[in-house]
């Protein structure tokens, strides 16, 4: 163990929580690597506890599932609105009231799903594990005080803390294709949570964020059973059951005092987990992960080729399992196990038999493949139409075509990258049975040798012979995980008897920092396209600011319609108004008179034309008004923020991946010094563009100054009274709209 890195951990925790993990290792309840594993757990938890709990407004840089295709975008979660946005190059795409979450589903890797009340769910991808445990921090924030009607946020306008109830050291049963083995983790129970720390990772990938767990209890669908004997219980949610484990110690050493422990944790998690009672879940057949594997194909592997794989890794588990691979196996049904990402807990069935590990193929030789072609997912009409429509007359087989023609055009080729180090039917994959699949597609296009990876990741740009932003991108995706890396460090083979997937997770596994390095060359892309689509985006929010701010002819507008509504309101026996919300100019058109034809913007227009014929010229002021707005400040401001920390965690990163010794190669000094030109370069451009975004909110702030209404001509300064939380994109949206229906009704008074 690295007793530097030992000591800086433990100086960050109190003399409190240091005695409390020493104790845990005087009692035989974690071992020195665990503990330090826990220590890890309670600095990020204090870290993430100051940087969470002293803000109100979060941004972070998400990927959202639409379309078949990962979307960048930015998820704002903004405590003072209690409201969740969801930004995508500065326009507000959607937003969500903190009522309408239900709950965070957590899966594999860095993806999450946020359960709305009466909308899709949100699928969504992290760009990091540590991004991920603080938007699920958040988020169950949010779906806490949604389910005991608590405020999501302190006096503050900060996300409130909630107190951990129950806490303690639990095994959780996990399962590879080679075993089953119970990991230590640390387990917190909160009002409408469980959080999961693991502390049993074998000392693996030390300076990783800790992978953490969130299963939310208050999703409707959680339910608690005691299993087989005293020491195990499981929690059931709708995608996963978690089977745990109480362990043994020097303090509960007798079965009385684990029995009595298992029936604690039991009560605690069925008490707050108030709208499942009385819910029955399946006891046969809903045990594991709910997964779309049943849509690729399974294949059956001989337990001869098996047994010969498993002793790479010195264990004979794997054989053991294999038994039931030579029967035809079966799509999963909803609720039936599957495998999961080993980067989480990983959901169990009640089988013990882990299930065989997947096989892919060997590509089919180019003769055949020239006979396969494109497909083209068309509609289909309902069976029950046909008939009825003109494609019940139809007779496709009297139709000649020509099919070589056809066949030429979109004949699938070359789906046989590494050919000859492809696997026979019968070869085994190491990787989880999805993933390898995906990754596995992707590989086919991706035209680069395991062996060539590393020397790819020193090459910034992708005219010089990097990657492309897509293969970054794809990488980033298939990172391996803490359990990937134990068990590709196991190998003892030959690299070369692997199939092609096992390839390059093998030496993705080799590669220092592979994910920092993704990051940094993704980022040192996109970070000047950024800026460049958002310099002119917040030049035109500035300049339209101004112009609002100095248009004395609007103002002279907005007197009019006061003066024409407060007489209208004052025949009806209303209050007369001082002032009026500029949401109400979109009202204008909708006021007709007595002619259908005729509304109070036709009657604006005749008293403008009548009195001051000049002012209906007032849109020459406010020509950045003229189309209707998409960015919006408040998206543009949180742009601006994502870039300011991208930029330094690519200093970050830099510092990270800087070769320690002298002994750096060319290849490795030429991207350092290509990297640290670009960052100065960066770090100036950023620094223009913040203090232009700080103008523009400044700007903006100004025009919606409360507290002075709308008067007299003599109010050179432009103050609507608007709530300072309005954003820009509809402030201006109803401007932009007003000057629209005005020209229409001009054309139509003076034609």
């Amino acid at each position: 163990m690295d007793n530097t890195r030992t000591q800086d951990t433990f100086s960050q925790l109190s003399q409190e929580k240091i005695l409390k993990i020493m104790n845990m290792v005087k009692n035989k309840e974690v071992s020195i690597e665990g503990a330090l594993h826990l220590a890890q757990k309670e600095v990020y938890a204090e870290k993430d506890s100051q940087d969470l709990l002293t803000s109100s407004q979060f941004n972070f840089i998400i990927y959202k599932y639409k379309h078949y295709r990962w979307q960048k975008r930015i998820l704002q979660i903004d405590f003072n609105t209690k409201t969740i946005f969801n930004i995508e190059k500065g326009i507000i795409k959607k937003q969500f009231p903190f009522s309408q979450v239900k709950a965070c589903e957590d899966t594999e890797r860095r993806r999450f799903s946020i359960v709305f009340h009466g909308r899709q769910d949100y699928e969504l991808e992290a760009v990091s594990l540590g991004d991920k445990r603080k938007i699920t921090y958040l988020l169950s924030r949010v779906i806490q005080s949604n389910l005991y009607k608590r405020p999501a946020e302190c006096c503050s306008g900060r996300p409130a803390e909630y107190d951990v109830i129950h806490e303690g050291l639990l095994d959780l049963q996990q399962k590879t294709f080679t075993s089953t083995e119970w990991v230590k983790y640390l387990v917190q129970l909160r009002e409408g949570e469980l959080t999961l720390y693991c502390i049993g990772l074998g000392g693996q990938n030390k300076n990783a964020d800790p992978i953490t767990n969130t299963i939310n209890l208050s999703s409707g669908n959680v339910s608690v059973s005691k299993e087989n004997g005293c020491t195990t219980f499981s929690v059931q949610t709708k995608e996963h059951n978690y089977l745990f484990r109480i362990p043994f110690t020097v303090q509960n050493n007798r079965t009385e005092d684990v029995s009595k422990l298992q029936n604690e944790w039991v009560s605690l998690i069925e008490r707050y987990c108030p709208l499942c009672k009385g819910a029955s879940l399946p006891q046969e057949g809903s045990q594991g992960c709910i997964s779309s594997e049943g849509d690729y194909e399974d294949f059956t592997v001989p337990l001869n080729e098996q047994k010969e794989k498993a002793l790479h890794f010195g264990g004979s588990s794997a054989a053991t399992s294999l038994n039931k691979s030579s029967s035809p196996q079966k799509k999963p049904a909803e609720g039936e196990a599957a495998p999961a990402s080993p980067s989480l807990p990983l959901p169990i069935s009640k089988a013990e038999v882990p299930p065989a590990p997947p096989v892919f193929p060997q590509p089919c030789s180019l003769s055949s493949l020239t006979r396969r072609t494109k497909a083209f997912h068309w509609d289909v009409v309902p069976c029950d139409k046909i008939p009825k429509s003109v494609w019940g007359s139809c007779d496709p087989c009297k139709k000649k075509i020509d099919v070589s023609r056809l066949c030429d055009q979109f004949q699938i080729q070359d789906m046989a990258v590494f050919s000859g180090n492809e696997a026979s039917v019968n070869q085994h994959i190491m990787l989880d049975r999805k993933v390898a699949h995906n990754f596995n597609i992707f590989l086919k296009s991706f035209r680069i040798k395991p062996s060539e990876l590393k020397e790819k990741l020193y090459i910034i740009h992708e005219e010089s012979g990097g990657l492309t932003d897509e293969q970054i991108t794809a990488l980033r995706r298939y990172m391996p995980t803490p359990k990937d890396a134990e068990r590709y460090q196991s190998f003892k083979g030959s690299p070369s008897d692997l199939h092609v997937v096992d390839q390059f997770m093998l030496e993705m596994c080799k590669i220092p920092h592979l994910g920092q390095r993704l990051d940094l060359l993704l980022t040192i892309r996109e970070l000047p396209v950024s800026m460049r689509d958002l310099e002119p985006l917040i030049n035109q929010k500035i300049q339209a600011s101004k112009q609002l701010q100095s248009s004395q002819k609007f103002v002279a507008v907005l007197e009019y319609i006061l003066a024409i509504g407060n007489h209208l309101n004052e025949k009806a026996g209303k209050e007369k108004a001082k002032g009026f919300r500029l949401s109400s100019l979109t009202k204008l058109p909708l006021l007709r008179g007595k002619e259908r034809t005729f509304t109070l913007l036709h009657a604006l227009v005749e008293q403008i034309f009548l009195h001051e014929p000049d002012l209906a010229k007032f849109s020459q002021e406010l020509t950045e008004f003229e189309a209707v707005p998409d960015a919006s400040m408040k998206g543009l401001s949180a742009e601006v923020d994502v870039l300011k920390k991208e930029l330094e965690n690519v200093i970050q990163c830099r510092r990270l991946i800087k070769p320690k010794t002298i002994k750096a190669t060319p290849q490795e000094s030429q991207f350092c010094k290509e990297l640290k030109d670009l960052i100065q370069k960066y770090e100036g451009d950023l620094s223009q563009l913040s203090k232009r975004c700080d103008e523009m909110k400044k700007l903006y702030s100004n025009i919606l100054a409360e507290g002075l209404l709308l008067g007299t001509l003599d109010d050179v300064q432009v103050k609507f009274g608007e709530p300072q939380d309005l954003d820009s994109q509809e402030l201006f949206g109803w401007i932009s709209s007003f000057i629209s229906e005005f020209r229409k009704a001009c054309a139509e008074v003076m034609p």
